[in-house]
């Protein structure tokens, strides 16, 4: 048994010799094929046997290396930023509870006076102006397209500020309750 390797371009000949041979189909070999076309490899059997042919697969060349996905666009629509399942809400809930907490916290070791005392001492034009300020400072960045993920380095990612953001909201109202139910200060 004899194998010769054929491509688009050649032909097997035996008229003279009595020997297969691959000989160009056109009379001459041309300089630049293209890389993808497919390769056969011709077994021929001896005292008549039915020849096969079984086709070779020839890789394809390298692909351009791909270009990395682009992240989707953020939308600045008022409506989009603060609607409910928008980045906005959670996001500045988080952050007025994380800092409601510790003030809350800090002023009852300072004072010794409850939540509801707090308030009521003048508490809440200082609560209405950090709300104000922390919910512009919060929301300008999200106007502008920028991402509260795009900005996650670390430990200081998106994901944990929100974890923070919830533990603290669950902190301030669990604060708040066990005071009435106590009915005066935690500490």
């Amino acid at each position: 048994m004899q194998t010769i390797t054929a491509s688009p371009v050649t032909r097997v000949s035996n008229r003279t010799t009595g020997l297969n041979q691959a000989v160009p189909a056109s009379g001459f070999a041309p300089r630049s094929t293209k890389r993808s076309a497919a390769l056969r490899v011709r077994a021929t059997a001896e005292d008549g046997q039915k020849e096969e042919a079984e086709p070779v697969a020839v890789p394809p060349p390298p692909s351009p290396k791909p270009t990395p996905p682009r992240a989707p666009k953020v939308s600045t629509k008022f409506t989009d930023v603060l609607a409910f399942s928008g980045p906005a809400p959670e996001v500045i809930n988080g952050r007025l509870a994380m800092i409601g907490f510790v003030a809350a916290l800090g002023a009852e070791l300072a004072s010794g006076q409850d939540v509801f005392q707090q308030l009521a001492n003048g508490g809440i034009p200082a609560f209405l102006g950090t709300s104000i300020v922390l919910s512009a400072a919060s929301l300008v960045p999200l106007f502008k397209g920028v991402s509260v993920a795009s900005k996650s380095d670390g430990i200081m990612t998106s994901d944990a500020e929100l974890w923070n953001g919830r533990f603290a909201m669950l902190g301030l109202v669990a604060l708040a309750f066990t005071e009435y139910v106590k009915g005066g200060a935690l500490v």
